[in-house]
């Protein structure tokens, strides 16, 4: 008779008992064999969920087929248990083009729409925000589903833990948050990562309910979850469970088990999962030996098959333009003209802005804002003031204080069938949220060709007396990360027309505004809707002694200089946009004047100018009657005090720089 775990099948038949345990029993034994392909030397890394597979197995077979999960790299069971073929997770782990990644990530590091699985990315706690993004979606759409994510004892540490649990529980999303509590972060124990005494009581803190559950008992597991989904589904909110279990292998199989007391291997031996509900289905009458042995056959027989298989499988071939053209998701962008070119209004840079983001609201239904104080206050800067009364405040949302966690809702909308625009208050924030941008939002096409279709709005620059937090000229971060798209727009009319490109773009987007442009200028834009493609530049002044390149702010600097100095004539050149930029405008002006001066707010070291310098060097040489010369501002934080601000910016250095141009 079973005497083992305290397994309740309430009212499961036989069947779906014997379901359970072939998906309980196939990752174990995929993962023995890869094992002994490791030890073989046929692979060259694993990560082992061995004795934690009740956890995967459970979640995903307690949720419907069409919600999404988000695994992390122990959760094999829940690839297996959607049923994805051997031969597809083998050629993603092998690096073959039948993987899900063209050989570009490794593991578990990928996404399929196919089959409603976002995996993780290295940085473990990011994935969570994607899930608050992803229910919310369906909070959207009126569709009654759950979001399932996991993450690790490990990751509850992050700061996107806690930012996402946050944004779960004041919005109310359908997401059950599993953390996975194996003992170990790689080899540090749990008494070394946190002091409360279950996991789950964090919960408390967010006003979320929190449960503790036995981690290796799949029916325990498959109950929970299925209970908790069926709840949320009709009354939408999050769950945060804590899986108590054990990772019998090491973090991978290069790091050893050495760091781990001998006797938690004994302990946690006897409750191995499969061996477990192995011995209870046997004392159900639902598994007899002959039947364990015909399964193990079968599994066996397929496993090797689908593995030799992959093995024999073509390595991928190069194509370095594939490999370029994949960073972005296929876009193929016209501008639009206006319905009526006669209709134009005197608008402001800010009011340019405004009527984008509301036409684009008005385009695109399934558009969401998202930003600090956005939503009855307007905006720090009142962009988006009357938007709550025009869209509800579904769909204009005001955000808690939490960077990363808005960045990464805004990927999970965009993956389940949204558009997202988040607005950072100050674009020096978003180095709070630049994981989510830098290697999320930016590589998630080319990892597994998914888009991202996101745009963040930076109210950027200097020249109001903020100081070194709210002024900084930071475009280059992200000029320099392929997949961003980068637009800078300095006249009211290209903000409007540039803000819809983005709208429009299923790509990642970053809008910088320049704050001191908010109410200083004014033009007569087109009422209607248009848009300007994105990496077009724009000839400003026509000259012919040399050429200025430059951006935002800069245009209006270079514009005041040449307007009081009537004796220059040069190309003024605004780029608009700096990733993709317009190679062919800025050669062709060179080539034409034999002298290029390039001027940004940003400081000297590292900024845009450097590539476009080298860029001009590199093809137009024979063409420099003088050296390229960058005009930027200094090399250090930006001041307060108006005297140090003006003394650092650009223009401060713009005279003389132009001087050394045309006497060289």
């Amino acid at each position: 008779m079973f005497t083992g775990m305290n397994f309740d099948r309430k009212n499961l038949d036989d069947q779906t008992l014997l379901g359970l345990y072939k998906n309980l029993l196939k990752p174990r034994m995929i993962e023995e064999k890869m094992l002994i392909l490791l030890r073989q030397g046929r692979i060259g890394k694993w990560f082992s969920g061995i004795g934690q597979e009740a956890i995967a197995v459970g979640t995903t077979l307690a949720m419907k087929p069409d919600e999404y999960i988000l695994p992390m790299h122990r959760n094999l069971g829940v690839f297996t248990s959607r049923q994805i073929p051997l031969s597809r997770l083998m050629g993603q782990w092998q690096g073959k083009a039948s993987g899900f990644t063209k050989g570009r990530d490794r593991s578990f590091h990928f996404g399929t729409q196919e089959f409603k699985i976002v995996g993780m990315i290295s940085h473990l706690g990011p994935q969570l925000a994607l899930a608050d993004g992803i229910a919310l979606a369906d909070l959207l759409k009126k569709d009654k589903k759950a979001t399932l994510v996991f993450t690790g004892e490990g990751a509850t540490s992050e700061g996107d833990f806690h930012e996402a649990l946050n944004v779960a529980s004041v919005w109310n999303l359908p997401v059950i948050f599993i953390i996975e509590n194996n003992g170990y972060g790689l080899s540090t124990p749990t008494n070394e990562q946190y002091r409360c005494e279950t996991l789950a009581d964090r919960a408390i803190g967010y006003g979320m309910e929190g449960r503790v559950i036995d981690g290796n008992n799949i029916l325990e597991v498959y109950h929970t979850i299925n209970e908790i989904a069926a709840e949320i589904r009709k009354n939408p909110r999050p769950v945060l469970v804590e899986c108590l279990t054990f990772r019998m292998r090491g973090h991978e199989e290069a790091s050893g088990t050495k760091y781990v007391p001998q006797e938690l291997f004994e302990e946690w031996a006897v409750k191995d999962p499969v061996k477990n509900f192995e011995e209870y289905l046997l004392s159900e009458n639902v598994l007899s030996p002959n039947l364990i042995t015909e399964i193990k056959a079968d599994f066996k027989l397929g496993i090797e098959h689908d593995v030799e298989q992959v093995f024999l499988e073509k390595e991928i071939e190069l194509n370095q333009q594939e490999e370029i053209a994949d960073m972005y998701a296929p876009y193929f962008a016209e501008s639009v003209l206006p319905a009526d070119t006669n209709k134009k209004s005197d608008k402001r840079y800010l009011d340019a802005i405004s009527d984008g983001l509301r036409q684009g609201m008005q385009k695109h239904s399934n558009l969401v804002i998202m930003g600090q104080d956005i939503a009855e206050y307007g905006g720090a800067f009142k962009i988006t003031q009357g938007f709550v009364e025009e869209f509800g405040k579904g769909r204009v949302r005001n955000t808690p204080i939490c960077e990363s966690a808005i960045v990464g809702a805004a990927l999970g909308l965009s993956i389940n069938g949204y558009k997202a625009v988040m607005e950072m208050q100050f674009a020096d924030f978003a180095t709070c949220g630049f994981n989510q941008i830098i290697n999320n939002l930016a590589k998630t096409h080319y990892r597994w060709n998914e888009k991202a279709d996101v745009v963040i709005r930076m109210p950027t620059g200097a020249g109001t007396g903020a100081g070194p937090f709210h002024s900084q000229s930071n475009e280059a971060w992200f000029t320099k990360t392929p997949g961003l798209k980068v637009v800078y727009p300095a006249f009211p009319s290209d903000a409007k027309g540039l803000l819809l490109a983005a709208i429009d773009d299923p790509n990642p987007v970053m809008y910088f505004e320049h704050k001191y442009l908010y109410r200083g200028i004014s033009e007569p834009i087109y009422d209607d809707y248009y848009t300007i493609e994105i990496g077009k530049a724009k000839l400003v002044l026509e000259g012919g002694q040399f050429s200025i390149i430059t951006y935002g702010l800069g245009v209006h600097w270079a514009m005041e200089y040449l307007k009081n100095n009537p004796q220059l004539s040069a190309d003024l050149i605004d780029l608009r946009s700096l990733q993709p930029w317009d190679k062919e405008a800025v050669e062709k002006s060179i080539k034409k004047t034999g002298r290029a001066l390039i001027l940004h707010e940003d400081t000297l070291t590292n900024g845009f100018g450097a590539e476009l310098s080298a860029h001009i060097a590199e093809h137009c040489f024979k063409f420099l009657d003088a050296p390229v010369m960058r005009c930027a501002s200094l090399d250090t934080a930006i001041p307060m005090n108006k005297s140090l601000e003006d003394n650092f910016l650009a223009k401060s250095r713009l005279a003389e720089t132009v001087e050394r141009l045309m006497n060289y």
